[in-house]
């Protein structure tokens, strides 16, 4: 009955990346809290018996899409020192839809990604400047994302089809 809506939930909770309340569930998916509710049940119940890296587990702040705890050692040693998955969840978002207007991604991700497009800017990930009417900035990756994440590599993001 709500496939469709407990994979629009599993979609929403991926992107914001941030515990999120059933309200808010409710809200960004455009249905009842009641539906909300169960398409999440559902969700959870469906996460509990799949083999996956990940699972919906409910915190003190809402409703969550995380890595197993059993993988938390793997994320360490294969993220970068330096970035936390809210930043890196940003950063991807910034590579697959850069150039973005700030207030685009902030949309997308919540207001945490201030923060995250700070710390990216500083980390060197990621260009920001000013938009011609001066309002927001325009976001994208620079050339240091592109050589620490060897993306030039990937042959699927540039279109070559040589290895």
């Amino acid at each position: 009955m709500s496939d469709r809506l407990a994979t629009k939930i599993e979609a929403i909770l991926y992107l914001k990346g941030q515990p999120l309340s059933i309200a808010a569930i409710a809200e960004y998916a455009g249905c009842s809290k009641a539906k909300a509710q169960d398409a999440l049940l559902e969700l959870v119940a469906d996460y509990a018996h799949r083999d996956s890296a990940l699972e919906v587990v409910e915190t003190p702040e809402g409703y969550s899409l995380q890595l197993r705890t059993t993988f938390q050692e793997l994320m360490q040693n294969l993220i970068p020192p330096e970035l936390g998955v809210g930043a890196l969840r940003t950063l991807a978002a910034i590579a697959l839809k850069g150039p973005i207007s700030q207030t685009e991604l902030v949309d997308l991700r919540g207001s945490g990604a201030y923060q995250q497009v700070q710390e990216l800017v500083e980390l060197g990930y990621i260009r920001k400047r000013r938009q011609a009417d001066g309002r927001s900035y325009w976001l994208q990756v620079t050339e240091k994302f592109h050589q620490y994440f060897q993306i030039d590599r990937l042959p699927q993001l540039n279109g070559s089809t040589e290895n």
